[in-house]
């Protein structure tokens, strides 16, 4: 054996080489035994070589070849991807990608954050939170794995993830997420279906429902289904999965409304909550099994309306006073177990004491039995009475007050009700007029939270609509405040209904600055109402103010719900009417016939919107001291084209923006008292009126 051949000698490495038929390390260049078995003259010099276009050379190492397995401590992974694999993963496409290798690490980090923030978002329901830890990322290129994680993770889970999901990439859409990764990812979903499927048998049905949902709700494109199936074989479950999105569900009658209503189906309402935190009660009263009482409440996942179980747990108490020992020490436990908290029992005897008054036509003792409740309660150690409103023993007579306000809540349902299905901004004014003559602030607050609850619980087109109506009626802002602070309080029995409420106030927020019916100083009023981090008014709030500050944010909010709230005027309709009527009133100015512009302002079809005309005339007439536009007016006023309110709301609005109107009329304020006292000697404005008696500020924005 030659020493310097290794174990085997020249002549049989020469004939392994041969029958390999490819050069093996020994063969290199360098080697230099390479020049004596292949220089000139070599026997083994035209030895066979394979005629494959294919290099079937092994690699450096020594391994890897044509036919071959190649290395043992071989992970890299430039190895061709095989879509038609068994084990294919199309987001192991990155690692082909000839930069992937450097960035596969930060892959590897953003799928493990991406799952616990789709696992933690379930749990939670927090869409706020998982926008913003989405964002904190900082990986937008790797976006689409997060559709394709959420999408498959809620596809295995019941049909209130599945409604989550959609919710969240809605919330994502464009903000977070670019609409290439939103695409990506359902794509990349589409390709998988075959794997899905082997582990959720409904791929195809949820699958398809999914991307029908995404182009209902505008973050998938319906061209998306065609394209999608070209780059498909016939075979696959993908092209199953389109076919029943297109046919199934999109081309179906009435497929929006029954889209999104599809996983809404099984959630809870306010009555199904009820009645099963009544049957526990029941259960527990009989049983007395405290386990199983609190497994329920568990069950129920609603901790923002367990106040409801302490205030059914006393009414039940009262009715049935043997068993209040026993429903009282249920309520201990839970307060000291941190299974109701502290905020909620409060709550649940506040809403106790609000209406011993309507129990004491049943309980003939209400007040003095509540009043021992508290006082155990309090002594036991888990409710603070000092959070409690007073409670006195003499029976309270409702105030002629508290019965006009609920006989007006009934009167704004139906009015808000024939409003969304007329679109007659006109009528609604005369009806408000009707009823709230004296224009009382308490009342005009009632009528925005009930507007805007109303329209949560319905299509975009309601709830633009009541957009429109909110910027139109022109309410003072501290009663527009108001309402959207009564409607935070009232969010959380609202959740229960519609999960998204966060969402759609804070739209409805940023709304009403937009149109010019809050100010944008007013946001801070409204949260100063709801301190706390952790507070659903702060959520609102934060989420408000964010949609205000994106680019081109006013564009975009004024066409949140589409806009043409299927009413004469839509968001974009009110400005348009602005201008028309900037440009008779300068057209009239300059010499324009007065008949002429009587039939422009006429023609405008929006007599509840007249205090505009009187406002921008007045304030012409301020600017350029000429009095032509106030025989206008009066001629609008004599044949009765424009209303006393209307005239009182249009200097009202003149007189709340004087200071910004001061900036290029100096003697602003000398010259409106005068046009006051004039309008109340013709009789435009009631004697009442007085120059300084708002105190709103400046309502809606600037002035001109």
């Amino acid at each position: 054996m030659n020493g310097t051949g290794g174990f085997i000698s020249d002549e049989h490495r020469e004939i392994l080489q041969s029958a390999s038929g490819s050069e093996g390390p020994a063969s290199s260049s360098k080697s230099p035994r390479s020049t004596q078995a292949h220089g000139k003259g070599s026997l083994v010099n035209h030895d066979r070589h394979s005629r494959s276009p294919i290099d079937g050379r092994p690699k450096k190492g020594g391994c890897g070849g044509k036919g071959t397995w190649g290395g043992l401590m071989d992970t890299d992974c430039s190895y061709p991807l095989d879509s038609k694999d068994p084990n294919y993963d199309s987001s192991e496409e990155e690692c082909a990608h000839p930069n992937a290798t450097k960035s596969a690490p930060d892959f590897d980090a953003y799928k493990k954050k991406a799952t616990v923030i789709v696992e933690e978002y379930f749990a939670t329901d927090d869409v706020l939170s998982a926008t913003n830890e989405l964002k904190e990322l900082a990986m937008p290129s790797y976006n689409y794995y997060f559709v394709k994680k959420l999408v498959s993770m809620a596809m295995d889970r019941h049909d209130h993830e599945k409604e989550m999901a959609a919710v969240l990439l809605s919330a994502l859409y464009a903000d977070v997420i670019d609409a290439p990764q939103v695409y990506r990812g359902f794509s990349n979903l589409v390709e998988s279906a075959d794997d899905l499927i082997v582990d959720i048998p409904d791929t195809v049905d949820i699958l398809a429902l999914f991307i029908a949902r995404a182009v209902v709700d505008d973050i998938l494109p319906p061209a998306f289904l065609q394209k999608q199936r070209t780059l498909l074989p016939n075979d696959s479950k993908g092209v199953e999965v389109l076919e029943r999105a297109e046919k199934g569900y999109l081309a179906a009658p009435m497929h929006a409304e029954n889209i999104e209503r599809r996983w809404r189906v099984s959630k809870k309402t306010v009555e199904d909550v009820k009645a099963r935190i009544n049957n526990l009660l029941t259960e527990y009263v009989a049983s007395g099994d405290k386990k199983e009482a609190y497994r329920c409440i568990k069950d129920l996942k609603v901790p923002f309306f367990h106040h409801e179980i302490v205030k059914r747990a006393l009414v039940m108490a009262m009715e049935k006073q043997n068993t209040e020992d026993k429903l009282l020490d249920l309520l201990k436990e839970a307060a000291e177990e941190g299974l109701i908290n502290s905020s909620q029992i409060t709550k649940g005897f506040s809403r106790m004491i609000d209406t011993v008054d309507d129990l004491s036509l049943d309980i003939p003792n209400a007040q003095k039995i509540l009043k021992s409740l508290i006082s155990k309660a309090t002594s036991d150690g888990w409710l603070c009475a000092s959070s409690l409103s007073s409670l006195s023993l003499e029976p309270r007579n409702k105030s002629l007050e508290e019965n006009s306000t609920k006989t007006f809540k009934l009167k704004c349902q139906s009015i808000i009700q024939e409003y969304f299905l007329t679109g007659d901004i006109s009528e609604v004014f005369s009806c408000l007029e009707a009823e709230n003559k004296t224009s009382v602030s308490e009342l005009n607050s009632i009528f925005v939270k009930r507007l805007i609850t109303l329209a949560m619980d319905r299509k975009n087109r309601e709830k633009e609509m009541a957009s429109v109506l909110l910027s139109s009626l022109c309410f003072p802002a501290d009663d527009v405040v108001n309402g959207f602070v009564m409607l935070i309080e009232s969010a959380d029995d609202t959740a229960l209904d519609n999960p998204v409420v966060v969402e759609d106030l804070a739209m409805f927020l940023a709304r009403a600055v937009v149109d010019e019916a809050l100010a944008p100083q007013h946001l801070e009023e409204v949260g100063i109402q709801f301190s706390g981090t952790d507070s659903l008014g702060e959520k609102v709030l934060l989420m408000a103010k964010s949609l205000l500050k994106a680019r081109l944010s006013g564009e975009r909010i004024l066409r949140c719900w589409g806009g043409g709230g299927g009413s004469s005027t839509s968001g974009w309709a009110v400005e348009d009417v602005k201008l028309k009527i900037a440009k008779l009133l300068e057209e009239y100015e300059s010499g324009g016939d007065i008949r002429e512009a009587y039939r422009c302002i006429k023609e405008l079809g929006m007599p509840f919107f007249h205090h505009e005309v009187v406002k921008k005339a007045l304030v012409m007439v301020m600017e350029k001291k000429n009095e032509r536009l106030w025989g206008l007016l009066a001629h609008c006023f004599g044949s009765g084209l424009i209303t006393m309110n209307q005239m009182t709301k249009g200097f009202s609005r003149v007189e709340e923006c004087l200071d910004d109107l001061a900036l290029d009329v100096p003697d602003a304020r000398k010259q409106f008292p005068a046009y006051v006292e004039k309008a109340k000697t013709i009789g435009w404005l009631d004697s009442s009126f007085h120059y300084g008696s708002s105190t709103n500020g400046k309502e809606n924005g600037a002035c001109l």
